[in-house]
């Protein structure tokens, strides 16, 4: 096949999900960079395929891109693969596509099953617009700060979250962005496949009170922010608004603020004489 790097999707649960071509390829390949050797054997056994494999995961990147680019650069064919889905969604695999790109050596995606599309799909949240966030932080204060930041996109929110912490997540989805829609994507073309819908807080609720929703692999999608441009602007301008105002003089916060985000200072002015008593300093 010559010096070409794949980017190869497997199946995400469901085995007959994989494509021929994707089949076809891995079987061809002189080697197959993948996260796990075992997990990976078990697929690669189950479809007949006998490719050599070699461990590329985030504790080994750095070392096994050099080891893999050389093996590109003799002229071997290698596809890159992750546990499960398209490698690189919040698995490892840039580094080494970025190097192939750099030394001139083809690097070609062979597409298929991706959970967090799979889960937009069939989720019933708006699709024209949507962000992929990866994992949320793990500890409440952090995840309460990621998702503040979070709260002024428009687009439907998707992330991979761990069963175990799902109904976490979502109390803390309804204490920070209020009551957003909110859907929990499970074990995705599994048996157990399942999608729950409903008001995040009460969606928490639901599946802290249900062990079994507490088990298997997770996608949760949460409604974004759909207020009009000009509402979501405005209310950026308060935030900042507030927090200099907590520190400054109230004219110099709103001419701060009006330069930091270019709103009107009257509107701006007003606000801030309806949030707070002026002081003498003011």
């Amino acid at each position: 096949m010559g010096a070409v790097l794949y980017v190869v999707a497997t199946a995400i649960g469901n085995l007959a999900d994989i494509s021929s071509r994707a089949r076809q390829v891995l079987a061809a390949v002189d080697l197959i960079a993948c996260e796990d050797t075992r997990d990976s054997g078990r697929l690669l056994g189950a479809l007949g395929i006998k490719s050599e494999l070699i461990a590329y995961h985030d504790h080994n990147e750095q070392v096994r891109v050099e080891r893999l680019l050389a093996a590109l650069q003799a002229g071997r064919s290698i596809a890159l693969i992750s546990d499960a889905g398209t490698p690189l969604i919040n698995d490892p695999g840039y580094v080494l596509v970025r190097a192939a790109r750099a030394a001139a050596i083809p690097v070609v995606p062979i597409p298929g099953p991706c959970a967090l599309i799979a889960a937009l799909s069939a989720a019933g949240l708006p699709s024209d617009r949507f962000l992929f966030v990866g994992f949320p932080p793990r500890g409440h204060s952090e995840r309460r700060a990621w998702l503040t930041g979070l709260a002024s996109e428009p687009g439907t929110l998707i992330c991979y979250e761990s069963a175990r912490r799902a109904a976490a997540t979502l109390a803390d989805v309804a204490a920070v962005l209020g009551p957003r829609p909110a859907v929990l994507a499970r074990e995705l073309t599994k048996r157990f496949e399942t999608f729950l819908s409903d008001e995040a807080g009460a969606l928490a609720a639901r599946i802290a009170a249900d062990p079994e929703q507490q088990l298997g692999e997770v996608v949760l999608l949460i409604g974004g922010d759909r207020r009009s441009a000009g509402a979501r602007a405005a209310a950026e301008e308060d935030r900042i608004l507030a927090l200099l105002a907590a520190e400054l003089p109230l004219k110099q916060a709103v001419a701060l603020t009006a330069r930091i985000t270019g709103g009107n200072r009257n509107r701006l002015y007003q606000t801030a004489l309806a949030a707070r008593t002026p002081t003498v300093n003011d």
